[in-house]
């Protein structure tokens, strides 16, 4: 098997301005020999992040993204605070740069004095956080994750990819009781909502590739905001709005495992646009195009959304296409809204997508949602993608447009040079070998979804019978249900996903607003008319060198 069947070339990255590709000496997209570790659920990764940093001494570098901070969120149960925990660095003589989206005003439910006060603390302390509005309208920076650097000591470096963010209702584990600094949810999900949630640990020489993509958004010479009244605020406020200088990047660690790393980014297509992307990225939406064409027997996802029909058409062509295809989607059971205005926009989108499905695979496709051993539904945030065994990915992006071409988003596709020789050791029509991490991380989350001991996994090594143990345990759980949970509730989580379904009034004044503000499409009007993730070549891309040139002229950036 060559891993070039699987990931995306340079060329495929459809983004030559990037420092991305171009800094592998081997001509390659992607970096081999590292170690990846998935962290499932934020009480893994709150503690193997807070253990990180408090090692961390003088002259050693962090850096992270964050779609949200909250100071005071709890990274264990002894309540040590995130805020304190990179002060504490700062003081220590650690360099701290942080780059946290700006974000909408908190009376529309983001988080905007939040993103702002964690600034102000580890500003305070001296080290520097910028709150970023460099973003397509409407748009986001939802990339989450950390960079650990440790100059004469590389064999410590590690970076935290996922979609796990420095904020509450995150630090729950697999019981799923929730986080005891909640984050107020839809009603549905109780005053304490439970989480489901993963990040993974990264080690080796993939590291320089997920510093360098904050390098690039930090040495963006575009203002942090081009809003006045956003600019005025911060100048009354003395915020600081310049990014300072970072060290000279170190050479990327050595080998240290059997893991290969692609990272993966979406970018908007935005006027004069980004130094390091001045059409956009869609790398995201390019490689699952490359990875669904080679589909074979089993498609695993975890996602927040699954919405848009034009995401779902990529997933429906394969199951079309190969019919002993299999789709599993573990999805929330409910939106994370439920107003009255609210809550149609968000069934909008997942409706068609899951139509598609249903329409292209039939019974070969099966849709789940979580809940806790109290029978309270679990919100899933996680965004993971296993496919054949052979090829997984977990980061920040959910499968729809927003995430595939709007807002800023950071994923890692990862294979494993070494193969799993458990039954079946080929899945599909190619001959590829499953990976143990890829085979691994869909059995760690199944047991976790099925109630089963690790090792209790025999039948679901081979993704056509795990389909149906899926399948069985919840049957299971809905009969119990149905018989008035008479008798022990049995093992397992999973109960089908029933979203309710939108009539054609509402249809017609939800759908505009989905469209515009829930799962706005940020790719160039003419990939839009063609549905297309990637431009077709008609004359040299834009370089770093041009996109600074427009800016120079004046040509201005949404945001």
């Amino acid at each position: 098997m060559s891993v070039a069947d699987w990931l995306i070339s340079a060329e495929e990255r459809d983004n030559r301005a990037t420092r991305l590709d171009r800094r592998h000496r081997d001509g390659f997209a992607w970096t081999v020999g590292n170690d990846v570790r998935p962290l499932v659920h934020g009480v893994s990764y709150f503690a193997e992040l807070l253990r990180c940093v408090r090692s961390m001494r003088a002259g050693d570098l962090l850096l992270f993204t964050d779609w949200r901070g909250d100071p005071d969120q709890a990274m264990n149960a002894a309540g040590d605070e995130i805020s304190v925990l990179l002060c504490e660095a700062v003081t220590r003589g650690v360099v701290v740069k942080g780059l946290v989206w700006r974000s909408h005003l908190d009376a529309f439910t983001f988080s905007e004095q939040e993103n702002r006060h964690l600034g102000e603390d580890i500003g305070a302390a001296g080290g520097e956080c910028l709150r970023d509005m460099r973003v397509r309208l409407g748009g986001s920076h939802h990339q989450k994750f950390v960079v650990l650097r440790h100059p004469g000591r590389p064999q410590l470096d590690v970076a935290f990819v996922g979609g796990i963010d420095l904020c509450h209702s995150r630090r729950d584990d697999s019981g799923h009781r929730g986080d005891d600094q909640p984050q107020p949810i839809a009603a549905v999900y109780g005053p304490r909502p439970p989480w489901h949630d993963i990040q993974l640990a990264i080690r080796g020489p993939a590291v320089g590739d997920i510093e360098t993509v904050f390098r690039e958004r930090w040495q963006d010479p575009a203002p942090l905001s081009r809003n006045p009244f956003n600019r005025c605020i911060d100048a009354i406020r003395r915020e600081d709005t310049s990014p300072g200088l970072l060290p000279a990047q170190l050479p990327d660690p050595l080998p240290w495992g059997s893991h290969t790393v692609q990272v993966l980014r979406t970018y908007p297509h935005r006027r004069a646009g980004y130094p390091f992307a001045p059409e956009g990225e869609r790398s995201i939406a390019r490689a699952y195009e490359k990875v669904l064409a080679r589909a074979h027997t089993l498609i695993y996802l975890e996602d927040q959304y699954f919405w848009s029909a034009e995401v779902a058409a990529c997933f429906a062509a394969a199951l079309r296409a190969r019919p002993g295809l299999r789709l599993i989607a573990i999805l929330p059971h409910h939106p994370d809204a439920d107003g009255r205005l609210s809550l149609p926009p968000n069934l909008v989108g997942q409706q068609r997508a899951l139509d598609h499905l249903r329409a292209a695979g039939g019974d070969r496709v099966a849709v789940y949602g979580i809940e806790n051993r109290s029978g309270i539904p679990v919100y899933v945030h996680a965004k993971v993608s296993v496919v054949d065994n052979v090829w997984a990915s977990v980061g920040s992006d959910n499968l729809n447009l927003r995430s595939w071409t709007h807002d800023s988003e950071l994923s890692c596709a990862i294979m494993d040079e070494t193969a799993d020789p458990r039954m079946p050791v080929s899945l599909n029509r190619f001959g590829d070998e499953p990976g143990v991490f890829a085979r691994e991380l869909r059995l760690a989350l199944a047991r976790e979804h099925l109630d089963r001991r690790p090792g209790d996994d025999s039948d679901l090594i081979d993704p056509r019978t795990a389909f149906a143990a899926f399948h069985d345990s919840a049957a299971t759980l809905d009969r119990w249900y149905a018989d008035g949970k008479r008798g022990p509730r049995p093992p397992g989580r999973l109960r089908p996903h029933h979203a309710p379904r939108l009539d054609s009034a509402t249809l017609a004044w939800a759908t505009p607003l989905y469209r515009m503000l829930y799962d706005p499409d940020g790719r160039p009007r003419s990939l839009r008319r063609r549905h297309r993730f990637r431009r077709p070549r008609t004359g040299p891309p834009l370089t770093p060198a041009d996109a600074g040139s427009r800016l120079s002229r004046g040509r201005s950036v949404r945001g």
